[in-house]
């Protein structure tokens, strides 16, 4: 099978945020299958939705994967998981999130599966460290590069560059 180029998108606000999300991408890339190739800076982000609750760490992660778009889902569940994700409020605290973003430059509606993930284009944390790794890499519902969707953003909320 062909490998197909993914993004992921990483977030966490409760515990040690910056390790959990480099615990994350080191899960990630012990997959088989799964072969990061690049990785944005760490961001920290004011939270969207429920608003009063600790500040975020967000980055994103490039990969080439031969896994199918469920499973590659499936794989970032069980690591979810694994930390000690509970699902409770959705945009609630969480000690790890990992979003399938793209899955190459296919569109899926299925009732557990949506990609291209159908926020991507209103949220600052995502377009951020999206930006810095794939600038020109084309929403395949828009038809629109990231740098573009970047452009057109109207969420105003704090995204910081965290400086290691």
């Amino acid at each position: 099978m062909n490998s197909i180029v993914c993004y992921i998108g990483i977030g966490s606000n409760l515990g040690n945020t910056l390790q959990n999300c480099k615990y994350a991408i080191e899960s990630i890339s012990r997959i088989n299958g799964i072969n990061p190739t690049r990785t944005s800076s760490f961001y920290k982000t004011e939270p969207v939705g429920i608003e009063k609750q600790n500040y975020f760490i967000n980055a994103v992660v490039e990969i080439t994967t031969t896994l199918s778009a469920r499973d590659l889902l499936q794989t970032l569940r069980k690591i979810e998981r694994d930390m000690g994700r509970k699902r409770e409020a959705k945009g609630g605290p969480r000690i790890i999130d990992l979003d399938l973003l793209f899955y190459g430059q296919d569109v899926i509606r299925e009732a557990y599966l949506v990609v291209p993930h159908p926020e991507i284009h209103t949220r600052r944390f995502i377009l951020e460290p999206l930006y810095e790794i794939a600038s020109y890499f084309i929403h395949p519902v828009f038809g629109v590069s990231i740098r573009g969707l970047k452009d057109r953003l109207i969420d105003t909320k704090i995204v910081e560059m965290i400086k290691e």
